[in-house]
């Protein structure tokens, strides 16, 4: 079996609370654990929402980070997705439990796109979905 990608689950529990409320850090430490993974930054997103809280995204050509972030509860959620053998998503993880100074980090790894490996060729595949759809509404 082969996975398509990696996704991390990151739990961030007793964090630093005046970080979790800060936009403009919050970015900086998200392209940093990017930059940690050996991602391809895309893009970024942040907003701080009223009274407190942050939510953001960084777009990797190989998929995402995201986090949303509860400053009253010295909580974020982060969501580490990757795909591709080069990438190293838990250099990035373990960065951003120190970055967030989270006392009590929980950390779950699922591989996505699970898959058994299939000799045929992608082309082969939708021609054969294509064939199947043309008998099917040819009834």
């Amino acid at each position: 079996m082969k996975a398509l990608g990696i996704h991390i689950l990151l739990e961030l529990e007793d964090c630093n609370i005046k970080l979790l409320d800060d936009l403009k850090q919050i970015e900086v430490v998200m392209l940093k654990a990017a930059k940690k993974a050996k991602a391809t930054i895309i893009d970024s997103r942040f907003h701080r929402f009223s009274p407190f809280g942050v939510s953001g995204v960084v777009v990797i050509a190989e998929s995402h980070l995201t986090i949303h972030t509860w400053p009253e509860h010295a909580y974020a959620a982060v969501d580490i997705f990757t795909c591709g053998k080069l990438l190293q998503p838990k250099l990035a993880t373990a960065f951003l439990v120190e970055a967030f100074a989270s006392k009590r980090p929980s950390i779950v790894e699922l591989d996505r796109g699970i898959f058994f490996p299939n000799p045929k060729s992608a082309q082969d595949r939708i021609a054969d979905e294509e064939g199947d759809f043309l008998k099917h509404a040819c009834r």
